[in-house]
């Protein structure tokens, strides 16, 4: 007698990514590739993309780098391209917020994927 059992899927050295179950064998090996040279934020890029890796890939292009913080990236940011700032008045500025406000507006991705640890991408 035929009994139905649910299919459990395991998709080790993923990062949490889904794979169809009708994905090519090339398609799951170019994933797995991009995953090994980028690890979690190569996965994070593919999900946030829609589980579309030539997006993924392109996003890279827009990359902006690695900083312990988005308040980090909005401070260094401002240091190589803003006006000079008192010391005295330093202090006052919420870069986080400024970080923030720059991820709502669409100018910027910021993606966590460890402590002190985030990566920025320009949203061009």
């Amino acid at each position: 007698r035929w009994q139905h059992r649910p299919v459990t899927r395991h998709y080790e050295g993923f990062d949490g990514c889904q794979i169809s179950e009708w994905a090519s064998f090339d398609a799951v090996c170019e994933l797995a590739d991009f995953i090994e040279e980028h690890g979690a934020l190569g996965a994070k890029l593919y999900s946030q993309f829609g589980d579309d890796l030539e997006q993924a890939r392109a996003a890279f292009e827009d990359y902006a780098g690695e900083y312990r913080s988005a308040a980090d990236f909005a401070e260094e940011l401002h240091d190589e391209t803003g006006t000079a700032i008192p010391e005295s008045l330093k202090y006052y500025i919420d870069w986080q917020a400024l970080a923030r406000d720059m991820a709502l507006n669409g100018e910027i991705m910021v993606f966590q994927t460890g402590f002190d640890e985030v990566h920025v991408f320009w949203s061009r």
